[in-house]
């Protein structure tokens, strides 16, 4: 790589961030800007069905794998902006949480194999001989390409944590409101060695969410109950979900077999169509439990001969959400890993008045895909699940819960532990 180009290229970089900063809070948020991407994932290389968080000092990987759709190669970079625990940019310089130069190439990279759709499959891990991470926190991932830095094709978010204290979460349908019905109650320990956190009533902040949603994620920082080694949040109304329900499925697996949740799919020029089956609301019906991967969704053509990622196809997927007619004061979204940083315009549902439902046509390469729909009033940016999905006390959530600590004198917020619980189960 060249290293006045890899200067350069640094440098705008930095600028870019620092003139964003200087105009206030900067949209962290996870963004695919250029709609050529597709199929974006983050997550461990050992298991892609836990949350991406990457421990320090381990033997584990972050994999980024995503599709660039286009006929011919992209030459792309990447760099990353360590955040505090609200994602806004922390106080570091890039010396400080990244060694040697804050910039790589993507050097994996291969173009479809007999695909009517053609891309360029891309994957990288983290660390790596270009990049090591020295601190702990949140960090903002940005992909660009190598002639243009200026234009970002996608950002996205990931955590690197020190594991330095224990957290030990709970969750509970017996809540603060109601027992055994609509809702669920997250509690939690923090351990610790004695006198390892001097102030943890101002020095903890606690991030919760629920399979990996952002939009109803709860920031709690004063503890409850605080002990020589632990401290303890609980009975915080702030904690209580609403339950759901569990994840609608489909697969697009085999593109000449029956798949689960598909109506049919068929060839139509310049590519396949997979017809969903119609999903009805199921607020009014009774609980059945169903096993599935908390939103997440995985890549595989069942008809290939070598690597599903290069070897899957992509299909215009069509979802339809029949409500037997119009739902007024607010709007239908979709929701699920696979449409984790598309523009609203992919994730929100379009009402057909001719048949009285709710419509998405989503290119989605083959795989198998967990979702299920949001109702998002008019005037809010939490959706809900109560009006399509139901919330049934029973359903099996995966709640993540990360603590950060900011001693005092610190500039920024270290990441310094996390725990899973799933309800339900």
């Amino acid at each position: 790589m060249n290293r006045t180009k890899r200067f350069l290229a640094l440098i705008c970089t930095g600028s870019m961030m620092l003139a964003m900063m200087a105009q206030g809070n900067v949209d962290t948020r996870a963004h695919i800007f250029d709609n050529n991407v597709r199929s974006l994932k983050v997550c461990l290389a050992s298991n892609m069905y836990i949350p991406p968080v990457l421990m320090m000092n381990s033997d584990d990987c972050l994999l980024v794998n995503f599709d660039y759709i286009d006929y011919d190669v992209h030459y792309l970079r990447y760099s990353v902006t360590h955040c505090n625990a609200d994602w806004q940019p922390s106080q570091l310089i890039e010396s400080e949480y990244v060694s040697g130069f804050n910039y790589a190439d993507i050097d994996d990279y291969a173009p479809s194999e007999a695909t009517y759709v053609h891309y360029y499959n891309y994957q990288f891990m983290l660390p790596n001989s270009d990049m090591e991470f020295l601190v702990s926190g949140n960090y903002l991932l940005s992909v660009y390409e190598q002639d243009n830095p200026s234009n970002i094709l996608f950002q996205t978010r990931f955590s690197v944590c020190e594991g330095k204290v224990g957290v030990y979460p709970q969750v509970t349908s017996r809540t603060d409101i109601e027992y055994n019905n609509r809702f669920q109650q997250v509690s939690f320990d923090i351990r610790y060695k004695p006198n390892q956190i001097k102030d943890p009533y101002s020095e903890f902040t606690c991030i919760v969410s629920q399979n990996s949603r952002e939009d109803n994620a709860v920031t709690v920082n004063r503890p409850t109950m605080v002990g020589v080694d632990h401290v303890t949040y609980e009975h915080n109304r702030d904690l209580i979900f609403a339950a759901g329900n569990e994840f609608r499925r489909f697969e697009t697996v085999n593109a000449h077999n029956i798949n689960m949740g598909v109506q049919s799919i068929r060839y139509f020029e310049p590519m396949y169509n997979a017809m969903l089956m119609i999903d009805e609301p199921r607020n009014e019906t009774q609980y059945l439990y169903d096993q599935t991967q908390f939103g997440r969704f995985t890549i595989r053509n069942a008809e290939a001969f070598g690597e599903s990622a290069v070897q899957a196809d992509y299909m215009i997927t069509h979802f339809t959400l029949d409500t037997y007619g119009k739902l007024n004061g607010g709007n239908v979204w979709l929701y699920g890993e696979f449409l984790n940083g598309y523009p609203a315009s992919q994730a929100m549902m379009k009402y057909d008045a001719s048949s009285g439902c709710y419509t998405a046509d989503l290119l989605l390469k083959q795989g198998a895909y967990n979702y299920m729909y949001l109702w998002v009033p008019d005037g809010t940016s939490v959706g809900q699940t109560s009006k399509i999905e139901g919330d049934h006390y029973e359903t099996v959530n995966e709640y993540l819960v990360k603590v950060y600590d900011r001693p005092i004198g610190e500039r920024y917020d270290h990441f310094v532990g996390y725990g899973v619980a799933h309800s339900g189960i």
